[in-house]
């Protein structure tokens, strides 16, 4: 194999790890989606098309990103705080006014790169009180490809 079509191949494997939606599940078990789709039944969720809507006009609602510190800073929709699930519990309460009254029934929208982590981060708010929560269930690779607002870097 030439120098050229080495680096080819690198390149395409490279697109392939990093593209992650589609890939994704080769790294756990089926039964993580099967968890996943069951939480699913058990929380709000809308679409790309409903969660565009909403980004146009919040109209008040808080707009979550579930993904990591790392991933939201490569890029992310605008106006949304991030807040990685591993510590959502703990960090949600200041980017909703914390230690000033929180209102628990307050709209929240909750976001990752393809709906996973915001189904399991809604069940999350949910199981500590808050009412209305909903999970984005949606490929954030198809909203940049449809040129759905996005902010690249920091």
């Amino acid at each position: 194999m030439t120098d050229r079509g080495f680096k080819a191949v690198v390149v395409i494997l490279a697109a392939l790890v990093i593209s992650g939606p589609g890939h994704a599940a080769e790294n756990w078990p089926d039964s993580v989606d099967r968890y996943v789709a069951e939480v699913r039944k058990s929380v709000d969720t809308t679409d790309m098309d409903g969660y565009l809507a909403v980004i146009k006009d919040p109209n008040g609602a808080a707009l979550i990103d579930v993904r990591e510190e790392t991933e939201f800073k490569s890029g992310h929709v605008p106006g949304t705080t991030n807040v990685s699930r591993g510590r959502l519990e703990f960090r949600v309460w200041r980017s909703l006014g914390y230690p000033g009254k929180v209102d628990l029934n307050r709209k929240i929208y909750v976001q990752c790169a393809t709906g996973g982590r915001a189904t399991l981060a809604a069940k999350q708010l949910r199981d500590i009180g808050f009412t209305n929560v909903t999970a984005v269930v949606m490929d954030l690779a198809e909203w940049q490809k449809k040129g759905y607002p996005f902010v690249k870097g920091d």
